[in-house]
């Protein structure tokens, strides 16, 4: 069962890749960008045409029945024992920590630990199993980072993006203050506290911008859907990406890049 002993697996010749909804329907450079990654390390990478949601709004909203129904039809895409590799702690930390606990005395169950353990945040996979070194070809630039509380909390992974962004040479990375605090968009949260989400991601906002960067990258797409919209409608001096465009923007000379 998932837990927070990571035993990491070694390198595989293939992986199974989750996009999750927000890379589907808003950043799919985010997911061109993390397969480009993983088949740069030699990895062959599965994309199951039939993958929908995690199941984690109905989850975290209280509708387990239904958080069931809609993960039980994820359980059956990954048959083979490959590494399933997933660009958001916010997806990956439900499939790796919550599935196991929503099937507990269900048919599914063992299949259910069996997704579970195998699923990996792709920048702890990137950092960890590959053990990616990076070649910066891109200008020098400062950028600020923010890493969703899922990837922290869940996951316990707060070092995995600023670990990749340090091999950049023309990257200087900042930190903004009281780094670990969300930006207020939690899922179904920002919908059903409207107000206390606002706040928090107007605070987040500042905190960023007070770095002096004009960039900030992010490991989850829900953040930054969140951060960078808040702070276009601000007129805010602040551009997001997902980290894994970033760093194949920085580190590639052919398509998907910007060298």
């Amino acid at each position: 069962m998932a837990d927070t002993l990571k035993l990491y697996p070694t390198r595989p010749d293939k992986v199974y890749f989750y996009g999750t909804c927000l890379v589907d329907l808003f950043y799919p450079e985010a997911g061109m960008a993390g397969i480009r990654l993983l088949e740069r390390e030699g990895i062959e990478v599965i994309f199951p045409q039939e993958q929908t949601c995690c199941g984690q709004p109905a989850y975290t909203s209280g509708y387990h029945d239904e958080a069931r129904a809609v993960a039980r039809r994820q359980l059956s895409l990954f048959p083979q024992d490959y590494p399933i590799v997933v660009p958001s702690g916010s997806c990956g930390g439900m499939m790796r920590q919550h599935y196991p606990q929503l099937f507990r005395d269900t048919d599914d169950q063992e299949r259910a630990i069996g997704v579970a353990d195998r699923v990996w945040e792709l920048t702890d996979f990137l950092l960890n199993v590959c053990h990616i070194r990076l070649q910066d070809l891109g200008k020098p630039v400062t950028v600020a980072m923010h890493t969703s509380c899922s990837a922290r909390r869940e996951l316990g992974l707060g070092g995995t993006g600023p670990a990749l962004l340090s091999q950049l040479d023309n990257v200087t990375l900042v930190e903004q203050a009281r780094a670990e605090e969300c930006c207020g968009f939690g899922g179904t949260f920002a919908v059903r506290h409207p107000e206390i989400s606002g706040a928090m991601v107007s605070e987040k906002v500042s905190t960023l911008t007070d770095t002096g960067a004009r960039e900030f990258v992010t490991t989850d797409c829900g953040c930054l859907m969140n951060i960078a919209g808040y702070a276009e409608k601000q007129d805010a001096p602040l551009e997001g990406q997902h980290i894994l465009s970033f760093l194949w923007d920085r580190t590639s000379h052919d398509e998907g890049g910007s060298q």
